[in-house]
């Protein structure tokens, strides 16, 4: 009698675990491709679609939106995650059915009648702001941000546990986060930048507004943001620059990242910071490890970690002095009309601090009061204590209460950002997040990076991109945010860092 190999047994184990991880892949990729797909037609809507165009492009978003959430709710992917979820993969494998089961188990509670008419509503919903805009009617948009509440909330009751309607939909953009742990961070935060506002307004040091005003042609701004772009390290070969109404980025794969600006050619800064935000973006999607593209772990850990590398391009790099050191003499060139600004007059001028509007167009110390304002709003509507009828008069009351000013028209206040358009709630306080976030990723990026100074003012970026490719890009979701952010600094997330740099750049600035 020949004894039974002991090995067969655990050989017929290790194939199926195997072949059900190979089967959870491609279908964690075909949904990948289709939410690709959702939002490439979401792009092109917002650059290239004609007008005529709006209708059937709901329809389109709405039909692939319903059939992604029957993918994603399906039996199959269910008995997938749970046959995989406590086997030992590695740790791709792992975070990836950890993620797509946070996902389904939120999609399974959501009707599909519900995704398709918030998905065609939202589509529909972008057209009506635009117009609604560009005319500066608040009441043509109030029915569809009255519909798109509504949609939202009800999805937020589909979802929620214990977590508060808010909570359920703040979720999607900064998971794990409480609105309780924000109310915190932002309590510590706000009254800081009051009081560097109030003392950069009472300072002596003025700095003159049109400094940087003139006549900037869009072929040009454009010419020299594509210089910045690439030495910052972006792959034209994988990305692409385009014109919309609000700046935005959209990463398909790490192979096809798309960033857009909008011109003014009285005021250069606001397209090139909006290329260099932008850019910060792409940077991150295109720094996604390729061989794992397509599993749901392959993706940015959350959008506080997204937007924290566009602020720190934007903020930390290219509004320094170190950074224009290299860049000014090329700037100049290209407008002459700068010729007579000094590198400190310049400086002192893109870091000109003062209460204005516009959110996108607002400096560093004003930008997180922007953003606190809207996170109150948009919490108070979907938790039912602010009606869309009330928000203009309440937007009013806050930027007095925030900002000491009041917006005359409707596109410089309630209707200037397209995320609620869009159904982006929960979306709003992931951008001072991110603010914090780069203040202490970029305080250990000086100080591990060698020669970091001197390869900022010769213009070398990618040694930056480079470190931030290796510590945060390359993790995709294998860590959390406060995993990443342990690993980088030693510490959690700590608005210190945030009020110190501003502290000393402000300090020096205004000779505060």
């Amino acid at each position: 009698m020949v004894s039974a190999n002991p090995l067969t047994g655990y050989n017929s184990l290790m194939k199926t675990e195997q072949s059900n991880y190979q089967r959870f892949q491609q279908y964690a990729r075909e949904l990948a491709d289709l939410k690709a797909t959702l939002q490439l037609l979401s792009w092109d809507q917002e650059t290239m679609m004609p007008s005529r165009g709006s209708v059937t492009r709901a329809q389109q978003i709405s039909t692939l939106a319903a059939l992604y959430h029957e993918k994603l709710t399906s039996d199959v992917l269910g008995t997938l995650i749970e046959d995989l979820q406590n086997r030992p993969l590695e740790p791709w494998g792992s975070s990836s059915v950890r993620e797509l089961k946070r996902q389904r188990d939120k999609a399974v509670r959501v009707p599909q009648s519900l995704v398709r008419e918030l998905a065609e509503t939202i589509s529909l919903s972008y057209e009506a702001w635009v117009q609604a805009r560009k005319a500066s009617d608040f009441l043509a948009f109030r029915p569809w941000l009255e519909k798109v509440v509504y949609l939202k909330r009800e999805e937020a009751r589909c979802i929620h546990d214990s977590q508060s309607l808010y909570e359920a939909l703040l979720d999607d953009y900064e998971p794990q986060m409480m609105t309780k742990q924000l109310d915190q961070l932002f309590e510590r935060l706000r009254p800081y930048l009051t009081s560097l506002l109030n003392r950069v307004e009472t300072s002596p040091t003025k700095i003159k507004a049109e400094l940087l005003r003139g006549n900037y042609p869009r072929w040009k701004q454009e010419e020299f943001g594509r210089q910045v772009l690439t030495a910052m390290g972006f792959d034209w070969e994988a990305g692409r620059l385009d014109v919309s109404p609000h700046p935005f980025s959209s990463g398909f794969t790490p192979f096809d990242v798309r960033i857009t600006t909008r011109y003014c050619e009285e005021d250069f800064s606001s397209s090139f910071f909006g290329m260099v935000h932008e850019g910060g973006h792409a940077l991150y999607e295109q720094g996604l490890d390729p061989h794992y593209h397509g599993l749901p772990a392959c993706e940015a850990i959350s959008m506080g970690i997204h937007e924290s590398q566009s602020r720190l391009w934007e903020n930390q790099i290219a509004r320094s002095s170190l950074f224009w050191e290299h860049w000014l003499p090329a700037l100049k060139k290209t407008f002459p009309e700068l010729s007579a600004l000094s590198l400190d007059d310049f400086v002192a001028a893109l870091n000109r601090v003062e209460a204005s509007l516009i959110r996108v167009d607002a400096d560093e110390v004003t930008y997180g009061l922007h953003v606190i304002l809207r996170y109150q709003l948009e919490k108070q509507l979907i938790e039912g204590d602010l009606s869309v009828g009330d928000l203009e008069e309440a937007w009013k009351r806050k930027m007095q209460e925030f900002l000491g000013i009041v917006p005359l028209r409707s596109a410089e206040g309630v209707l200037q950002d397209t995320h609620w358009s869009q159904g982006l709630i929960g979306y709003f306080p992931t951008y001072v997040l991110g603010n914090l976030y780069a203040a202490q990723v970029f305080f250990h990026a000086r100080q591990e990076i060698a020669e970091f100074e001197n390869q900022v003012r010769k213009g070398e970026l990618r040694p930056l991109r480079e470190w931030l490719r290796e510590k945060i890009h390359i993790h995709g979701k294998t860590v959390t945010a406060d995993q990443l952010i342990k690993n980088i600094s030693g510490r959690q997330l700590d608005p210190r860092f945030l009020i110190d740099y501003l502290e000393e750049k402000f300090t020096a600035i205004y000779r505060l």
